[in-house]
């Protein structure tokens, strides 16, 4: 079967230019492959899309924008034949980056072109997909800020936590996972399918996107020199050997908390209540990853 891309793409997303994106997706693809483009502003505009998709014989859907955006096109193809590209326009790119895929938007274009494909896992929590991360304490607390500022982008995100990193009240968390139950005060709590939030900061090293298994990541209330030398072994993909962090390997788990409140998928803030129940779907989504993926 001959393959038909179709690109999904919100022009209000993302950091890039849409514009210039479609620019240089027509230069690129011309002629070498069919596809098409669909723009969307509003849920219905989408949902129009996402028909399209499963009825015109489409193979691949490619997600222009960031992890929103990935998360939204990734959901609608979750468990059928078709094909997961993605090019990378938003802030972090968490799981662009983890399956290899370039930042450079003509590079990503070619990976698209060459179709190295993978079947990775993903994950659900209390009936929500994600494919990346899922959070709650402190990270979705500042995903649930970021989202209503006016401005985005890595440096207006770094300016954030550090207005609230040490204003934040910790929680108290019941983890319940592989036939043990652990009671914790936690400043925030990872779950994740993959390592990283984005922009290569690696939460959550041990985690590999095709291995079954979610990589959970407890992390300790901390003072500020402490939670430095933290922050220089997170980034150094070393975040399980520091003493305020505790991380598990499961497929099923459940977190409990006193009231509802903040959770976040792949980075988009989201109000659930005092119970979590965290499941792994294995081998769930396929997808086109770059030359140096490796799972992580």
């Amino acid at each position: 079967m001959s393959r038909k891309l179709l690109f999904i793409i919100n022009p209000r997303s993302g950091k890039r230019n849409s514009g210039k994106i479609i620019d240089i997706i027509n230069k690129t693809l011309k002629g070498k492959i069919a596809y098409e483009i669909g723009l969307w502003t509003t849920i219905d505009d989408f949902n129009v899309l996402a028909k399209k998709l499963k009825e015109e014989n489409f193979t691949d859907a490619i997600a222009v924008g960031g992890d929103g955006s990935v998360n939204l096109v990734a959901k609608t193809i979750l468990k059928t034949t078709l094909i997961l590209g993605i090019v990378p326009a938003g802030s972090g790119n968490g799981l662009a980056r983890s399956l290899g895929i370039s930042m450079n938007t003509k590079k990503a274009l070619g990976q698209i072109l060459n179709s190295k494909i993978e079947i990775i896992d993903s994950g659900e929590v209390n009936g929500n997909s994600f494919f990346c991360t899922s959070g709650v304490g402190f990270d979705a607390h500042i995903g649930n800020l970021f989202a209503n500022l006016p401005k985005r982008g890595l440096k207006t995100y770094i300016r954030l936590i550090r207005k609230e990193l040490f204003r934040y009240q910790c929680e108290n968390y019941i983890v319940i996972a592989n036939g043990v139950e652990i009671d914790k005060t936690a400043f925030f709590i990872t779950v994740g399918n993959a390592g990283q939030f984005g922009n290569n900061f690696y939460m959550a090293p041990g985690a590999k996107v095709n291995d079954g298994l979610f990589n959970v990541v407890i992390v300790k209330p901390f003072h500020i020199i402490p939670g430095l030398l933290m922050l220089l072994k997170i980034l150094f993909r070393k975040a399980h050997k520091s003493k305020f962090i505790e991380t598990m390997a499961c497929s099923e788990l459940i977190i409990k908390r006193k009231t509802e409140g903040s959770v976040h998928f792949d980075g988009e803030p989201h109000v659930l209540g005092p119970e979590l129940r965290y499941k792994i779907w294995p081998k769930s989504l396929k997808v086109i990853v770059g030359d140096v993926f490796d799972g992580v």
